[in-house]
């Protein structure tokens, strides 16, 4: 038994997690509602109403500050306890102490993240603009990487690549071009190599594929 603490904005990703956590039927708790005198029973004490184990979720406790840093304070006493807890945060700060105390503890925290949005006409663009000028393509892909997953865009990449291949079915170019695509895939899933890095080297050597 143990805790653990999920966050992120992937609300959907952590609902199921709880589940595959905790099971069916576990209690919840508002993390508003706890006082510091109530953490003690409800990490380590048993319930009338539980056969065996609690199984226990917390939503939103460290909207509750003091209570939250009480219980960082003491996370190792609570460590202890015979239930299996997860503490549910729309947001964790990193850089509180009471973070970092939990965080020394060993308390796994998992951060569930959404997947990026992809613009793709942008990837579309930034293509097109790499079979004639590849440094013009990476400067115009650098304004827009912070907000794009580069296996996303990628793939996309192909995607462009293999439909100007059914326009030109005999095309020399592009048969070569989706050649390279393909070396350069197995680069982003082989490599330590910065998936980015791979992405903007492609783009620069596109025009003389």
């Amino acid at each position: 038994m143990g805790i653990k603490i999920f966050t992120g904005d992937d609300r959907v990703k952590i609902g199921e997690q709880v589940v595959r956590e905790l099971g069916e039927g576990y209690e919840v708790f508002e993390g508003e509602s706890l006082t510091r005198e109530s953490l003690p029973s409800l990490f380590l004490g048993g319930s009338l109403f539980s056969v065996g184990e609690r199984k226990i979720l917390i939503k939103d406790f460290g909207e509750n500050s003091e209570v939250w840093n009480d219980f960082a304070e003491k996370i190792n006493d609570y460590l202890k306890t015979d239930s299996e807890i997860v503490i549910w945060e729309t947001k964790i700060d990193k850089r509180l102490s009471s973070t970092k105390n939990i965080v020394k503890s060993g308390v796994e925290i998992i951060e569930f993240k959404l997947a990026p949005s992809i613009d793709m006409k942008a990837v579309f663009n930034i293509y097109d603009m790499a079979l004639k000028d590849g440094m013009q393509a990476i400067r115009e892909l650098e304004k827009i990487e912070s907000a794009q997953d580069p296996y996303m865009f990628f793939g996309l990449m192909v995607s462009q690549a293999l439909k100007k291949l059914e326009w030109r079915p005999r095309g020399i170019k592009e048969k070569r071009i989706l050649k390279e695509l393909a070396v350069v895939d197995m680069q982003m899933k082989s490599t330590a190599v910065e998936p980015w890095t791979l992405v903007k080297s492609f783009l620069l050597r596109l025009a003389t594929i």
